[in-house]
């Protein structure tokens, strides 16, 4: 592993918030932080401590990795919900959620 990018891991901070459609407030609330405090580390400026590390990935729903790293991780839930979407009937059949996983495990290879 080589050394923290404190601007990168701000970005992709960012951009999960982005993807949930939140706020730098909302997720500032949600992890108990001021929202100019979470500007700054979206921009990488200050440094945070593990516990609101620990917190920012509870509430983006992340690995530490895909935060730290950039190492995209679908969880084992995901990874559940996508296949069980496929038993009930809903969305895609088995062989489209079977692609679906096998690209997302291929990225992570291609990534590690």
């Amino acid at each position: 592993m080589g050394q923290l990018d404190y601007y990168k891991i701000g970005q992709r901070i960012r951009q999960v918030r982005k993807t949930k459609g939140w706020s730098q407030g909302i997720l500032a609330g949600k992890c108990g932080i001021s929202t100019s405090y979470m500007g700054h580390i979206e921009r990488g400026t200050r440094v945070m401590s593990m516990d609101t590390f620990a917190a920012v990935c509870k509430e983006l729903g992340t690995k530490a990795d895909e935060l730290l790293w950039g190492i995209p991780q679908p969880g084992e839930a995901s990874l559940r919900e996508m296949w069980n979407r496929t038993k009930s009937g809903e969305g895609m059949d088995h062989y489209t959620a079977y692609m679906k996983i096998m690209k997302s495990v291929a990225e992570i290879m291609s990534e590690a």
